[in-house]
């Protein structure tokens, strides 16, 4: 079978054939083993470092060179495969954007490896993630230097996926991975990510996690596109500035309540066509309130010029919400701390 991204993306890509052989899967893009021994013998895994739906990371080393890796077992749900192949969509999603995507600020995927029938994905390895780095730094939080430089990275590599017309939609602290000290981020786990072209056609609004999820996605819009990163982004800055989760519903209107209360409940003045969406109710809770002191309560260390970057992250309106190329160039990240 041969999977390529969709014509019209912006950038070119490589067929990657994947078809079952037998009891074993191939790529252009792998070794295949018969077994796990063959995959032991080529890297000695170290320890459990992340488990999740998605299945289990392990911290690594390839034994011939001595470089640290992160072993990536995809777990096979029977409600998430590709009958034609027998292999997870994530997991094949994953693998085809991130063949294409090279940035310093973009996790590589640096191998595809079979041993008969699990997949793993070997990327570069990360000592951790955002949100285990914050909760390491919870009592006396990071500085405002840092927290312009771990967002500039993520801007940067976002806007250079956009530019390529991906959509990444699970954008969070666990998929942000540090290395060097906490001094360098890599953009993670794209196996919700999506290609975009004009125009732009219906997909599921049940993506990013509920805390990150922009209020256009939470009302039911199924056309959408960057902006619904860029929302993620600013709940991102806040976490890292205030050391926890902004808007941390367990459901979709409680956590549209909390962005209600923090930034107001939304008008047809604010956003034009918000009471045309899917979900949106006119019996919602009308708080009326002023964002920009809201926001300088809930953040007394950050400027003024910060603050005003952070408004543009949390439009209401997809259509007025800042880019990541316009993010990068804002005068936020020109000044001194």
């Amino acid at each position: 079978m041969k999977l390529q991204l969709n014509k019209g993306t912006g950038y070119k890509t490589k067929n990657m054939d994947i078809r079952p052989n037998k009891s074993r899967c191939q790529t252009d893009y792998s070794n295949t083993f018969n077994d796990i021994q063959g995959l032991e013998n080529m890297y000695s895994m170290i320890r459990i470092i992340g488990e999740g739906t998605y299945g289990i990371v392990w911290e690594g080393m390839r034994k011939d060179t001595g470089m640290m890796v992160a072993l990536k077992k995809i777990r096979f749900d029977s409600d998430d495969i590709l009958d034609e192949v027998g292999l997870p969509s994530t997991a094949i999603r994953e693998i085809v954007l991130l063949r294409e995507l090279k940035h310093n600020n973009i996790v590589g995927l640096l191998e595809v490896a079979c041993t008969g029938m699990q997949l793993w994905l070997i990327f570069e390895y990360c000592e951790t993630d955002l949100r285990r780095y914050l909760r390491l730094n919870r009592k006396k939080g990071i500085s405002i230097s840092q927290v312009k430089s771990l967002l500039y990275q993520l801007l940067s590599g976002l806007a250079y996926c956009h530019g390529r017309r991906i959509l990444h939609r699970d954008l969070k602290p666990q998929n942000l991975l540090l290395s060097d000290s906490g001094n360098v981020l890599k953009i993670a786990d794209f196996g919700l990510a999506r290609s975009f072209t004009p125009p732009l056609k219906p997909n599921t609004h049940e993506v990013v996690t509920l805390w990150y999820r922009a209020p256009e996605l939470l009302l039911g819009q199924r056309c959408y596109c960057c902006s619904v990163d860029l929302w993620s982004v600013g709940c991102i800055m806040i976490e890292m500035l205030s050391g926890k989760p902004v808007f941390p519903g367990d459901s979709e209107i409680d956590t549209l309540f909390y962005i209600f209360r923090l930034l107001g409940t939304p008008s047809e003045t604010v956003w034009p066509g918000v009471s045309k969406l899917p979900c949106y109710k006119n019996v919602f809770p009308q708080w009326k309130v002023n964002p920009k002191l809201n926001l300088h309560s809930l953040l007394p260390n950050l400027d003024q010029i910060g603050i005003d970057l952070l408004l543009k992250f949390l439009q209401y309106s997809p259509q007025k919400r800042i880019s990541a190329y316009e993010a990068l160039h804002h005068a936020w990240f020109s000044t001194s701390e």
